[in-house]
């Protein structure tokens, strides 16, 4: 194998921001469009159905597969629910595993400071979506090391195109089958899964991972304000994005499992590692003691060491 060359790094970033920009732009473009046929009542219940399973479905494999999983290694399972779970989050189109992990490790080791790479701090917009557009580029080399002997996780992360067009083939191939016998038939419902559980929710599952970015980086509480950085926990976003708006919690402790800490911070993620925990499809589940929690909650000043070493193994 031959060194590449800067000239080709150089173009080879330059397409890898040019593909991010279609798949940014793109999504959004079909979500305009869909809006004008959900006013002409051109959309019908399947259609929706369809995009709402397929968003969760992607949804939990980013939060749980990528992150909790993979990322902060919150939890262990069994091989074919972690390749189960890296595909979901590959159907997101969000980048292959390999390059997620890297991005989102780097912004704990430096977040909100120099080098963080989407710090609201450097604005909003650019926390939410301007950073993919600069000429930032994933480092898996430092920052996603423990994968490079992972086979599973290399080998879907090199298949990650392949995944893209499952992502959009499959709901509209879903939607045409069961349109066939309605007016319209195959074709009707191809285009509209294609568009629904395809692009309009790519777009939705976009923004409501880049919401953590952003939103959770800027507006909500924050229990654990010992954190070095503006990390907050919201609800609409811990809703919405199945328990990750709980960020200052994640923040205090990254490897815990389950980001909602109390009763009434629902996280969907978590409700679904408890139960492959009870199914025993899960074991080392990490989670802080109460103790733990307590002692970071009543800091004041920031540590320089992450709270990431007060997490234990937990039985609950």
């Amino acid at each position: 194998m031959t060194e590449s060359s800067p000239a080709q790094t150089k173009r080879g970033i330059e397409w890898g921001h040019l593909l991010t920009l279609i798949f940014v732009v793109g999504p959004f473009l079909a979500l305009t469009f869909g809006i004008t046929q959900l006013w002409n009542r051109e959309v019908n219940a399947r259609d929706l159905v369809i995009c709402g399973a397929f968003y969760v479905l992607s949804a939990l494999g980013i939060t749980i597969g990528f992150h909790r999983l993979v990322t902060h290694r919150s939890f262990v399972t069994f091989w074919p629910i972690r390749a189960l779970f890296l595909v979901l989050g590959s159907l997101a189109v969000e980048g292959s595993a390999v390059y997620w992990v890297a991005t989102h490790l780097e912004h704990h080791a430096k977040s909100d400071r120099e080098g963080d790479p989407h710090s609201p701090r450097e604005g909003f917009w650019h926390a939410h979506i301007g950073w993919m557009l600069g000429a930032y580029s994933a480092k898996p080399e430092v920052y996603a090391r423990h994968l490079e002997q992972d086979r599973l996780v290399q080998i879907i992360s090199r298949t990650f195109a392949v995944w893209v067009a499952v992502s959009l083939a499959l709901p509209a191939v879903l939607d045409g089958w069961l349109s066939a016998g309605s007016p319209g038939g195959f074709g009707t419902g191809f285009w509209h899964g294609f568009l629904w559980g395809g692009l309009v929710r790519v777009c939705l599952t976009h923004h409501i991972t880049w919401s953590v970015n952003s939103i959770c980086h800027t507006f909500g509480q924050r229990p654990f304000a010992a954190t070095r950085d503006t990390s907050r926990n919201n609800l609409l976003v811990g809703i919405l994005a199945m328990g990750e708006g709980w960020h200052n919690n994640h923040h205090a402790f990254p490897s815990a499992a389950y980001h909602g800490f109390t009763w009434w911070q629902i996280d969907v993620s978590a409700y679904v590692i408890r139960l492959l925990k009870l199914l025993r499809l899960a074991s080392k589940v990490q989670m802080p003691g109460l103790e733990a929690q307590e002692r970071l909650r009543t800091r004041v000043r920031t540590l320089p060491q992450a709270a990431e070493d007060q997490v234990s193994t937990v039985a609950s």
